[in-house]
């Protein structure tokens, strides 16, 4: 149906043809002075087609935009970003940027956001195409969006700090792209559910350090994982254990020590196993995968080989919390939830307060893992329209409530979702629901 891809003279994929993958597209090569070139510097960009599933063209104007980076250890390379405007968007000084963050929570090339989104992308299984509903619905209010590949090139599911460092230098491009308007006091906010949850978090614990400069108005953290040593521990042999395999795929070339030790006690089946779980989108792993135990190819108990001391380290180093988010937050999580469990969002949550940050805790009774992203879509949207015009912070508490659907602004932030899944679905343009307003103009309006 797309066979024969060829670029045209604005870098855009003609009709009727795929997009190259990453590691087949020149585009996403680094240039050889990368090394003279500061964080977030853009080394080039094209303008893309995004499509729903790959198929459905969307209205929105759309760019890649290729910058300078660091991976885990501070090494300098290239990462991409795809930033977005609502379509025919006009200059306006007080447009703000929302860093969304997907939930890749894979380690093929076939989940990053910018080959995902674009039109004529193959990427069955993959959650971002789903996610897709969650940006239209920021662009519908006028803002400029920016989708990470947070993962980087090797598709580093699960790995500490580098998610955060990928974000913030791709919300460092965005701010200097000239055709998004945007500039150096742009607020920022920060949005992520589950594995997009899990950079969100990097991403607002690195900036203080990392990206003092950039103004972080607010961040939604969906069930942002908290301990992932101890989810991929919970999760093995159960109905979600593709996410375990997956994790260990993408954490054995960046930790030595985990390689070692899954070297010697793996047997030939689980190395065949975890090649496999290499190049499954997160859908389709776990669904093909689903009740894997990885006791059942190693030599001892996963656990057991978990609690060695030697391992130690390495689940410290993933585990979020040890540095503070200057940003206000709203947290939201299911009690009952399958695959990440309620304590380790409490956990983080309660170093993240003791370490002074203001964040107001939803936990939901009624939502598992999976109902609670579009229960919560509505409210998350009006929290951090709020945070962009200025209005007063909520209260930094804890509340269980039976069900956020409940929660304002209830039924018309669910009509305008259906209105927004409907111009999705159909391809129509993102008619701006509300348009970025300051505190002043709020007033005015009030």
């Amino acid at each position: 149906m797309f066979a024969g891809m060829r670029l045209d003279v604005r870098g855009r994929w003609q009709a009727g043809h795929n997009p190259l993958l990453p590691s087949q597209d020149p585009f996403y090569r680094p240039p050889v002075d990368l090394a003279a070139r500061r964080p977030g510097a853009i080394l080039r960009s094209r303008p893309i087609d995004v499509a729903l599933f790959g198929v459905v063209p969307q209205k929105v104007s759309a760019w890649q935009l290729l910058y300078r980076s660091n991976d885990l250890h501070g090494r300098r390379e290239a990462a991409v970003t795809t930033v977005l405007l609502p379509p025919g968007a006009s200059p306006h000084p007080d447009r703000p940027l929302l860093a969304f963050q997907s939930a890749i929570d894979a380690v093929t090339e076939r989940c990053d956001p910018s080959y995902v989104l674009q039109r004529g992308a193959r990427a069955r299984g993959s959650v971002t195409q789903a996610e897709w509903l969650l940006v239209a619905g920021a662009l519908r209010r006028g803002w400029a969006v920016s989708i990470a590949d947070h993962g980087g090139r090797a598709g580093n599911f699960g790995a500490p700090r580098e998610p955060g460092y990928r974000a913030l230098d791709g919300i460092r491009a965005a701010l200097q792209f000239e055709p998004l308007n945007l500039h150096a006091d742009t607020a920022v906010g920060v949005w992520g559910y589950s594995g997009g949850g899990l950079a969100s978090s990097w991403l607002v614990e690195m900036a203080p350090t990392y990206a003092p400069e950039i103004t972080i108005v607010g961040a939604v953290l969906g069930s942002p994982v908290g301990d992932p040593g101890q989810v991929f521990i919970r999760l093995n042999g159960g109905r979600y254990s593709g996410f375990p395999a997956i994790v260990i795929a993408a954490l054995r070339p960046l930790y030595p020590i985990l390689d070692q030790v899954i070297e010697a006690n793996l047997a030939p089946e689980g190395h065949r196993l975890l090649a496999r779980a290499q190049k499954l989108p997160p859908i389709t792993a776990l669904a093909q995968l689903a009740n894997q135990s990885f006791d059942n190819y190693l030599h001892k108990p996963l656990e057991e080989i978990m609690a060695e001391p030697e391992l130690q380290g390495m689940l410290d180093d993933l585990r979020l919390g040890g540095s503070t988010p200057r940003c206000p937050l709203l947290v939201v999580q299911p009690v009952r939830d399958k695959i990440v469990h309620i304590e380790g969002i409490d956990a983080q949550v309660d170093l993240y307060r003791r370490g002074g940050t203001h964040v107001t805790y939803l936990r939901d009774r009624c939502s598992d893992h999976f109902t609670l992203l579009p229960l919560s879509t509505p409210m998350s949207l009006r929290w951090l329209a709020d945070r962009f015009a200025g209005e007063q912070l909520p209260p930094a508490d804890t509340h269980t409530v039976w069900s956020v659907a409940t929660m304002a602004p209830g039924v018309r932030g669910f009509a305008e979702l259906a209105l927004t899944a409907l111009r999705v679905v159909f391809g129509r343009p993102l008619a701006a629901a509300r348009g970025p307003l300051r505190r002043t103009d709020r007033a005015a309006a009030a």
